[in-house]
This record gives C-alpha cells, structure tokens and sequence, in this order.
C-alpha cells in the first residue's frame, strides 16, 4: 500500500488489545534507540496500518520534541491514547517497554554474559546495521511527503547543519522554534488540504490540566518527601521520577545524570552500573527501560523484581502526565491556519533533525566496517525495494552481522 493511501484513509477508534500486540511487535523488534524506534513507528503504524496520517505523525514527533522525556515511548503514548483512551495509552506503554525491562531484570538476575542471550557482538552490530536501514528509509519518506518544495526543503537542510553543530537538547529546541517561525513568515498553505486530526479518546480539558498538576506537584512534593521519610523506595521513586521529568535528549542524556546519583558508596557500584549501562544498548524497546535494571540491583529493599517495577513506573510516569496534559491543546492548536503554516516548519525541521541523527549516532556507530556497508545496503534493498517487513530486516541483519562482523 502506498504512503499516500495509507495517510488518507481517516482515522477509527481502536481497542486496547489491537494497540498492545502492535506495539509489543514494535517493542521485541524496534532497536537502534529512538530515531530508530521513530522509523518502526512510522513503518508500521503510518505506513501499515494507516493510524494516522504522515502528517499527524510528524506533528506528535513535534510535540515529543518540546517534552522532556523519551520521545519515541511518548510518541507511541500519544498514539495509545488517541487509539483507545487511557487504556491504550498504558497498553502502548506497556507493550512497548516490556521486553526490553523483562531483558534487563533478567540480566540483573544474573545473565552476565549477553552471548548466551543471542546479543553477542556480531549479532548487536547487525541490528545496528538494521537501525541505518530502517532510519533512513523514515528519513527519506518523511522528507517525499513533509518537505515537497523548495522552502521547506531548505528548512530540512538548514536544519541538519545546525543539529549537527549544536548538538543537545538546547539545540533542537532552538532548531524547532525557528521552523515555527519560519513557517509563520514563509509558508502560505491555505490551498492544501488540511490533515484531520485524531480526535478519538482525547482527554478533557480539566483532565489534561489536572495531569499537568499532578506532575508538577509530584515533581516538588516526592524531594520533600523521600528527605522527611528516608525511606529507600521513595528516594529511589523520586531520583528516577526527576529524571524522566527534566531531562531532554532521551536515554543517553539520562544515564549519566542518574549515576551522578545512584552510583555513591552504599548505593550501586560504578561496575553494576557500567554493565547494566552496556547491556541495555543491546535490547530492543527504550532505553529508559535501564530503570528496571537499576531497581532491581539497589542494595536494599525494594530491589529485585518490585524495585524494577517501581523505577519502571518513576522514569515512565512524567511523560505518561505529560502527554496526556498536553495532546488534547496540540491537537486543537494544529487546526489553526496559523498554526498549520508553523506546523509545515516544524515539520520540515523535524526532519532535518531525524537527518542529523541518521548520520550521529545511527550511522556513525552503525556503519564501522566496508562489511556493515554492505549489510546495510542489502537491508535497505529489502525494506524499500522488496518490502520487507521491518522486523523481519531486523531479523536478517542480526543474523548477517553473526556471520559478517
């Protein structure tokens, strides 16, 4: 099917369980880190199955760009939740990040060795080498159909070289204003059809407000409480609920910010630390999912199995607020004319961004070798050319990289 029947079919209301086994495909096949994970999301839930349209896609990847957080699990939330209400968005969620926090607490309980899971080298620079295929082909589909002239194709561009000079959150915040801006000045789109956006399960207005309160008073009460408690839980529920609240870039920028505070003598070693840190590289699904890995492996109660759940839920709930606050503004806001043009920059930014990163760190780290090119090649034959399924490219890839590298 095309991408342009896929974006036009309009919207339905979906059930949970549709939304959990899609997205718990998604999360036993997606690795590659979040740009990755965005190009599986566009494959399958665009492309595929059509959910929503390429244009209501980017404008979420817009607004997971705003939030702190992971981007890539709030923008499969926001699609959970436009899908089949709360519901779908805790199935999304959950599908999405339980295999890779069930891999990590095996690994915590003592699965040290990762060849013996099948996530040796040859088969991790494999699925490497699936994520520059898989990124590539969303960076390229995303340009066909968001940057289709001559103005916002300059954007696109414009904006790759500033992403890859000014790196971190500050600069992709910067680089999405000014394609908001740039489109307000620019960008004239009243001829063109406006996308409809999805409007199934969108919360209220006093919900979404509430959510927004219900952050912010987690976010300055949980410090006060785990000092006048000193209880190991609630410092550990607030360590991780301040991390997937304040910080941007996703988990590579997280990590270190939590060993600054985990890692101290009585609290983990810097070696439990590293390795966790390494396997997690390893598995499909968010890198956020190193939570579980850290509450299983705290020194003191609660640890194993309930400590996973309960750092799960802390790194996990500041975005789940977030975007359940703030879906149902930018989903009115994107029907204004006004917006709409700073929508069309944005857009053509975003994917000037998801370009940047195509290159740093997907290519960078994936592409070591005249082997991997190759690999690369042929995995992007299949899944433009042959359209292949994504996972099952992920599949060959992995395989390939177990024979090649």
């Amino acid at each position: 099917m095309s991408d342009a029947s896929a974006s036009a079919r309009p919207a339905r209301e979906g059930t949970p369980g549709e939304v959990f086994l899609a997205f718990l495909r998604l999360g036993l096949t997606s690795f590659g880190g979040p740009v990755a994970h965005l190009g599986f999301f566009r494959e399958d839930l665009v492309k595929r199955r059509g959910w929503l349209s390429e244009e209501s896609y980017a404008s979420l990847v817009a607004l997971c760009q705003f939030l702190p957080g992971p981007a890539s699990s709030q923008v499969g939330m926001a699609i959970g939740l436009m899908r089949a209400g709360p519901v779908g968005m805790a199935a999304a969620w959950a599908a999405f990040t339980l295999p890779s926090a069930l891999l990590m607490l095996a690994f915590a309980y003592g699965v040290t060795h990762a060849d013996a899971a099948g996530l040796g080298g040859g088969w991790l620079a494999g699925l490497k080498v699936a994520a520059v295929a898989i990124v590539a082909d969303a960076v390229l589909g995303m340009a066909r159909n968001l940057c289709p002239d001559r103005a916002r194709r300059t954007v696109a561009l414009l904006a790759a070289a500033v992403a890859a000079l000014v790196p971190g959150a500050l600069g992709q915040i910067g680089i999405i204003a000014g394609g908001a801006l740039v489109g307000l000045a620019l960008l004239r789109l009243d001829g063109v059809p406006m996308a409809e956006p999805a409007r199934h399960h969108l919360p209220g207005r006093t919900a979404s407000l509430a959510a927004f309160a219900l952050f912010a008073l987690l976010l300055m009460g949980l410090p006060l409480l785990a000092q006048a408690t000193g209880n190991p839980g609630v410092s550990l529920f607030d360590t991780l609920y301040r991390a997937g609240a304040l910080v941007f870039g996703g988990g590579h920028v997280v990590l270190p910010l939590i060993e600054a505070e985990l890692v101290h003598p009585g609290g983990l070693t810097r070696e439990v630390f590293l390795a966790g840190y390494g396997a997690v590289q390893a598995v499909p699904g968010p890198l956020f999912s190193f939570a579980a890995y850290l509450g299983a492996m705290m020194p003191v109660p609660p640890n194993g199995a309930a400590g996973a759940a309960l750092a799960l839920v802390a790194m996990f709930l500041p975005s789940a607020l977030l975007v359940y606050g703030a879906l149902r503004f930018w989903t009115r806001l994107s029907t204004d004319r006004r917006v709409r043009d700073a929508l069309a920059g944005i857009n053509a930014a975003v994917v000037g961004l998801l370009g940047a990163a195509l290159w740093d760190p997907v290519v960078s780290t994936g592409i070591t070798s005249s082997r991997a090119f190759a690999l690369a090649l042929l995995a992007y034959l299949a899944l433009v050319l042959w359209k292949v399924p994504a996972w099952a490219v992920v599949a060959g890839a992995a395989l390939g990289g177990a024979v090649l590298l």
